[in-house]
Protein backbone atom coordinates (compact mmCIF):
# COMPACT_ATOMS: atom_id res chain seq x y z
CA UNK A 1 0.00 0.00 0.00
CA UNK A 2 1.48 3.41 -0.91
CA UNK A 3 1.94 5.84 1.73
CA UNK A 4 -0.91 8.42 0.13
CA UNK A 5 -3.08 5.42 0.64
CA UNK A 6 -2.23 4.84 3.84
CA UNK A 7 -2.62 8.57 4.82
CA UNK A 8 -5.99 8.45 3.24
CA UNK A 9 -7.06 5.19 5.11
CA UNK A 10 -5.72 7.20 9.11
CA UNK A 11 -7.89 10.19 8.13
CA UNK A 12 -11.26 7.93 7.09
CA UNK A 13 -10.88 6.08 10.22
CA UNK A 14 -10.60 9.16 12.03
CA UNK A 15 -13.28 11.16 10.66
CA UNK A 16 -15.50 7.91 11.53
CA UNK A 17 -13.98 7.65 15.03
CA UNK A 18 -15.21 10.97 15.53
CA UNK A 19 -18.50 11.02 13.92
CA UNK A 20 -19.42 8.17 16.40
CA UNK A 21 -18.11 10.13 19.31
CA UNK A 22 -20.36 13.19 18.22
CA UNK A 23 -23.33 10.28 17.39
CA UNK A 24 -23.09 9.07 21.26
CA UNK A 25 -23.38 12.27 23.03
CA UNK A 26 -25.56 13.93 21.02
CA UNK A 27 -28.16 10.60 21.84
CA UNK A 28 -26.78 11.24 25.43
CA UNK A 29 -27.84 14.95 25.38
CA UNK A 30 -31.49 13.62 23.34
CA UNK A 31 -32.28 11.13 26.11
CA UNK A 32 -31.34 13.34 29.23
CA UNK A 33 -33.32 16.57 27.22
CA UNK A 34 -35.82 17.56 29.54
CA UNK A 35 -38.85 20.43 28.57
CA UNK A 36 -40.30 22.39 30.77
CA UNK A 37 -44.41 23.29 30.14
CA UNK A 38 -46.36 25.20 32.38
CA UNK A 39 -50.25 24.23 32.73
CA UNK A 40 -51.45 26.46 30.19
CA UNK A 41 -49.49 24.75 27.10
CA UNK A 42 -50.45 21.32 29.05
CA UNK A 43 -54.28 22.28 28.80
CA UNK A 44 -53.55 23.45 25.10
CA UNK A 45 -52.28 20.25 24.38
CA UNK A 46 -48.66 21.56 23.58
CA UNK A 47 -46.58 18.66 26.00
CA UNK A 48 -46.34 15.61 24.41
CA UNK A 49 -48.08 12.68 25.84
CA UNK A 50 -46.02 9.70 27.40
CA UNK A 51 -42.84 11.54 27.28
CA UNK A 52 -40.64 13.08 30.26
CA UNK A 53 -40.99 17.02 30.42
CA UNK A 54 -41.62 19.16 33.69
CA UNK A 55 -44.13 21.44 34.60
CA UNK A 56 -43.87 24.41 37.04
CA UNK A 57 -46.33 27.06 38.92
CA UNK A 58 -47.98 27.21 42.12
CA UNK A 59 -49.06 24.48 44.13
CA UNK A 60 -53.13 25.24 44.58
CA UNK A 61 -54.76 25.92 48.22
CA UNK A 62 -56.06 22.91 49.47
CA UNK A 63 -55.32 20.71 46.54
CA UNK A 64 -53.31 18.78 48.33
CA UNK A 65 -54.69 15.07 48.92
CA UNK A 66 -52.31 12.50 50.78
CA UNK A 67 -53.02 8.65 49.95
CA UNK A 68 -53.56 6.10 53.05
CA UNK A 69 -50.00 4.39 52.56
CA UNK A 70 -48.73 7.86 53.24
CA UNK A 71 -46.31 8.21 50.44
CA UNK A 72 -49.32 8.85 47.87
CA UNK A 73 -49.82 12.45 46.70
CA UNK A 74 -52.10 14.31 44.69
CA UNK A 75 -52.05 17.84 44.37
CA UNK A 76 -53.12 20.42 41.23
CA UNK A 77 -50.51 22.70 39.72
CA UNK A 78 -51.52 26.40 38.60
CA UNK A 79 -50.01 28.80 36.55
CA UNK A 80 -53.24 30.73 38.00
CA UNK A 81 -54.23 30.49 34.21
CA UNK A 82 -55.30 26.70 33.75
CA UNK A 83 -54.20 24.06 36.54
CA UNK A 84 -53.91 20.21 35.85
CA UNK A 85 -53.66 17.63 38.64
CA UNK A 86 -50.64 15.34 39.66
CA UNK A 87 -50.12 12.33 41.40
CA UNK A 88 -46.89 11.78 42.65
CA UNK A 89 -45.76 8.79 44.94
CA UNK A 90 -42.85 9.57 47.50
CA UNK A 91 -41.48 11.65 49.95
CA UNK A 92 -42.17 15.17 49.18
CA UNK A 93 -39.55 17.90 49.53
CA UNK A 94 -39.77 19.68 53.02
CA UNK A 95 -40.21 23.31 51.61
CA UNK A 96 -42.83 21.82 50.10
CA UNK A 97 -46.59 23.79 50.79
CA UNK A 98 -49.65 24.82 49.27
CA UNK A 99 -49.40 27.90 47.36
CA UNK A 100 -45.45 27.96 46.67
CA UNK A 101 -43.81 27.21 43.79
CA UNK A 102 -43.18 24.33 42.66
CA UNK A 103 -41.67 22.14 39.80
CA UNK A 104 -42.39 18.19 39.17
CA UNK A 105 -40.65 15.93 36.68
CA UNK A 106 -42.68 13.17 34.74
CA UNK A 107 -44.97 12.02 32.17
CA UNK A 108 -48.61 13.08 31.13
CA UNK A 109 -51.11 10.29 31.00
CA UNK A 110 -53.86 9.65 28.93
CA UNK A 111 -55.87 10.68 31.96
CA UNK A 112 -54.94 14.23 31.80
CA UNK A 113 -52.90 13.78 34.95
CA UNK A 114 -49.29 14.64 35.50
CA UNK A 115 -47.96 11.47 37.02
CA UNK A 116 -44.57 12.75 38.71
CA UNK A 117 -41.48 10.89 39.79
CA UNK A 118 -39.75 13.92 40.94
CA UNK A 119 -40.96 16.96 42.82
CA UNK A 120 -38.64 20.30 43.39
CA UNK A 121 -39.49 22.87 45.74
CA UNK A 122 -38.37 26.49 45.83
CA UNK A 123 -35.28 27.33 48.12
CA UNK A 124 -36.72 30.17 49.96
CA UNK A 125 -39.76 32.57 50.23
CA UNK A 126 -38.13 34.54 47.26
CA UNK A 127 -37.75 31.96 44.98
CA UNK A 128 -39.94 30.29 42.00
CA UNK A 129 -38.27 28.63 39.01
CA UNK A 130 -37.87 31.25 36.20
CA UNK A 131 -39.65 29.39 34.24
CA UNK A 132 -42.71 29.10 36.47
CA UNK A 133 -42.29 33.23 37.74
CA UNK A 134 -42.46 34.30 33.31
CA UNK A 135 -45.24 31.93 33.22
CA UNK A 136 -47.26 33.22 36.30
CA UNK A 137 -46.72 37.00 35.14
CA UNK A 138 -47.48 35.49 31.83
CA UNK A 139 -51.01 33.98 33.04
CA UNK A 140 -51.53 37.42 35.27
CA UNK A 141 -51.08 39.96 32.01
CA UNK A 142 -53.42 38.05 29.99
CA UNK A 143 -56.36 37.40 32.87
CA UNK A 144 -55.83 41.29 33.11
CA UNK A 145 -56.00 42.41 29.90
CA UNK A 146 -59.61 40.03 29.12
CA UNK A 147 -60.44 41.51 32.38
CA UNK A 148 -60.26 45.04 31.11
CA UNK A 149 -61.24 43.84 27.75
CA UNK A 150 -64.69 42.17 29.58
CA UNK A 151 -64.87 45.83 32.00
CA UNK A 152 -64.45 48.11 29.16
CA UNK A 153 -67.47 46.21 26.89
CA UNK A 154 -69.78 46.61 29.91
Amino acid sequence: MKSRHKRFAMIAAGVAALGIAVALVLNAFQSNLVFFFTPSQIVANEAPVGQNFRVGGMVLTDSVQRGPDGVTVKFVVTDTAQSIPVAYRGILPDLFREGKGVVAQGKLGTDGVFHADQVLAKHDENYMPPEAADAVERATREMRKSYDASATNQ
